[in-house]
């Protein structure tokens, strides 16, 4: 028993026994933790689940109650389902976001020797093409001096 009665027996109005389920998990100076758990399962039916739990899960039964409870207050329609399911909302956003930035990744490290690649190839078409040039040069580039046999006057 800690220093006179526990929360839930304060909040029942009885007095605490030396054997109270309640006391260790529902301390005096934390009366609104059992408020909250009260308020949505009920005190006989937290004193029952407490019961039939063994011992050493008890604490954490009290717990996940307590933590089940407060969202259930916050949130009366989904409680922790909600929170539950935004987590998972977020984890699919983030994964997705993950998948997009690998996919970028693998792109950028292919376009990266294909892009080298291709710069090496029209430097060489570059130099090929200027060889080809040098072997008739004697032929004219300017296209102005080449004439059509029918050229229209309005082409001019």
């Amino acid at each position: 028993m800690i220093s006179g009665r526990c929360a839930a027996c304060k909040n029942q109005r009885r007095r605490c026994p030396s054997d109270c389920i309640f006391s260790p998990y529902f301390p005096a100076n934390d009366p609104q933790r059992f408020a909250s758990v009260h308020r949505i399962y009920g005190g006989s039916n937290v004193g029952k689940m407490l019961q039939q739990s063994p011992p050493y899960l008890r604490e954490q039964a009290a717990n996940t109650l307590h933590f089940e409870a407060q969202c259930r207050i916050q949130d009366p329609v989904y409680g922790c389902v909600g929170i539950i399911s935004r987590l998972h909302q977020e984890i699919h956003s983030t994964e997705t976001a993950l998948a997009k930035i690998q996919t970028q990744i693998v792109y950028h490290k292919l376009k990266i020797p294909r892009v080298e690649a291709e710069s090496n190839l029209n430097v060489l078409s570059t130099l090929d093409a200027e060889s080809n040039l040098n072997i008739f040069p004697a032929q004219r580039r300017n296209m102005q001096e080449f004439q059509w046999p029918n050229q229209a006057p309005w082409f001019n």
